[in-house]
């Protein structure tokens, strides 16, 4: 995972999603049209640390989010969800 060049503001982080389902545990593969948008991700940004800031996550960390949390861009070739801290529901 390269620098990201992007700080979030306030209580946001950016959160790299992982890949969707490719299969079936029984090994049915799932085609583009049916695959759930994911719910899991790693942190690949947060705000600068300042003495109000109370962000609990750090960048690396695996996170599960709730199923419509953020805001979607792309940046190269790559899709980050930005999204405030709150939308977090779990570190794993």
């Amino acid at each position: 995972m390269g620098k990201l060049n992007i700080k979030p503001l306030g209580d946001r982080v950016v959160v790299e999603p992982a890949p969707a389902e490719e299969k079936t545990a029984t090994g049915i593969i799932i085609p583009d049209t049916a695959k759930e948008k994911p719910q899991k991700g790693t942190v690949v940004a947060i705000p600068d640390p300042d003495k109000d800031s109370k962000i609990s996550v750090k960048v690396g960390d695996s996170v599960l989010y709730a199923k419509y949390a953020g805001t979607e861009i792309s940046i190269g070739d790559k899709d980050y969800l930005i999204m405030p801290e709150s939308d977090i529901l779990a570190v794993i």
